[in-house]
């Protein structure tokens, strides 16, 4: 399972979703606000504006990505099921 990131900038939201490995299908998982996590929407935020970068590194994106997923396994990992799908 892909855990995927994206920002709301007008509510100031993550927005978590999942797609199974192979599959184009992308499902919302949940909305995270700000307040709720200012860590993982900081990174998260990073993780963006690398993706805008017009030389996008990929390796950078790939490292910036696996510390959203850190962040995000650690911020539900005794409230959420979806932790133990995030492939590690």
């Amino acid at each position: 399972m892909n855990i995927l990131f994206a920002l709301d900038i007008n509510t100031e939201e993550i927005i978590v979703s999942e797609s199974p490995k192979g599959s184009n299908k992308i499902n919302l998982v949940e909305r995270i606000g700000r307040k709720d996590n200012i860590i993982l929407y900081n990174a998260v935020v990073t993780l963006t504006s690398i993706t805008n970068d017009s030389n996008l590194d990929v390796k950078l994106f790939s490292a910036m990505d696996k510390v959203c997923q850190l962040i995000y396994t650690k911020f539900t990992e005794k409230t959420s099921p979806i932790s133990s799908k995030i492939e590690k």
